[in-house]
């Protein structure tokens, strides 16, 4: 069973477990004129939905890349979380609403043993149908399950809230219904604001996972002819998709042929391991020169003294034409990048007139 597939199942079996949920809990709320309970029969209908949605966004995104599309449909993903996040949302207002009138116009409720026991039903069962659309949204790195099974285990939460004030208003006579209405209101809110802030996370484009980028890192840099590898810059086009480019470090006496074969291999290696389509560049590093190992070390040892500047790569000296290249990253924290950059020129061609720097400014796009 491929990936899409597995998710519409896996939504399938959420909304079957909802829409009893839903029967159930409004049968009791209406019989105990309980309006938590009642909003909480609507909340399980508004996870059915994010289910029906989940399903229709895995079938979009599964589309295969078109002429209009060359990147695919799977950011879809993306979306379809943000478009549950807002149902949470909406839920969260109109249980916020709902109970802002039950506590001004408090009603009297009528719970009975067999309401408790609805109740504690729901509760194991949102427990385990949370658990699993995360343990499934983590095998299958789909956001929508892991934005489905945050809800889910939520409601397990709301629901116990609910048996507590059934409990208390049984045992007491206190009728708790209007605040706990709205205490479970401003949760639903917050759990809805954190779903669709990741979901808008992704589709902006977020900072690749450590794990990944040092393992393509630790990929290629296994072969005897990489010397280093720099500047991993992964776009992510849905769970599965990821394109980006990296720079390698060779050689410079290296021919064509041996550098198209490297390449190749690097390149086959890297999509069969991560499924990562990556398009290698090459930085030439001087070999066998003195004077090119002796430079590069005094200019790593000037450059030492910026703790702002995180990492040195890509240096190459053409000595004909006197000329000097390499990049520098600068922490994301230190907002005159620019300023360093001149301050780190200024002391290069004051300790050696002779040769003429490029220094191309870099980004910390992954470890």
């Amino acid at each position: 069973m491929d990936r899409n597939n597995a998710i519409i199942k896996v939504s399938i079996k959420g909304i079957a477990v909802n829409v009893i949920l839903v029967i159930f809990k409004a049968i009791v709320g209406l019989m105990a004129n309980s309006v938590a309970v009642i909003l909480d029969a609507v909340n399980n209908l508004s996870d059915a939905l994010s289910s029906a949605i989940t399903i229709i966004g895995t079938k979009i995104a599964g589309r295969a890349a078109d002429k209009k599309h060359p990147y695919g449909h799977g950011r879809v993903e993306y979306i379809t979380a943000s478009v549950i996040a807002v149902i949470v949302l909406a839920t969260g207002l109109t249980s916020l609403k709902e109970s802002i009138v039950k506590i001004i116009h408090p009603e009297q409720t009528a719970y009975t043993s067999v309401t408790l026991i609805v109740i504690t039903s729901a509760i194991a069962a949102k427990l385990l149908l949370g658990k699993y659309f995360s343990k499934k949204g983590k095998e299958l790195n789909s956001s929508s399950l892991l934005a489905s099974g945050a809800d889910a285990s939520f409601d397990a939460v709301i629901s116990a809230a609910t048996l507590v004030s059934a409990i208390i208003n049984l045992r007491f006579g206190l009728n708790l219904e209007g605040w706990l209405g709205a205490i479970i209101s401003i949760f639903i809110l917050k759990t809805g604001i954190e779903i669709i802030v990741d979901a808008l996370s992704s589709i902006i484009g977020v900072r690749i996972e450590d794990e990944l980028s040092l393992g393509i890192k630790e990929t290629l840099n296994r072969h005897k002819e990489v010397l280093g590898s720099y500047d991993l810059i992964l776009h992510s086009y849905g769970p599965q998709e990821n394109i980006g480019s990296v720079h390698i470090e060779v050689r410079d006496d290296m021919t064509a042929k041996e550098l198209d074969e490297l390449s190749r291999e690097l390149f086959h290696e890297v999509y069969l391991k991560y499924g990562v389509v990556l398009t290698i560049g090459v930085y030439a590093t001087n070999t066998d020169d003195d004077t090119a190992t002796k430079l590069k070390d005094a200019v790593r040892q000037i450059i030492s003294e910026y703790e702002q500047v995180l990492q040195m790569h890509g240096f190459y000296i053409d000595k004909e034409k006197k000329f000097v290249t390499f990049d520098i990253i600068i922490d994301f924290s230190e907002e005159d990048k620019i300023g360093i950059l001149n301050e780190i020129k200024g002391s290069l061609k004051k300790d050696y007139p002779e040769y003429e720097f490029n220094i191309n400014l870099d980004r910390d796009f992954s470890e």
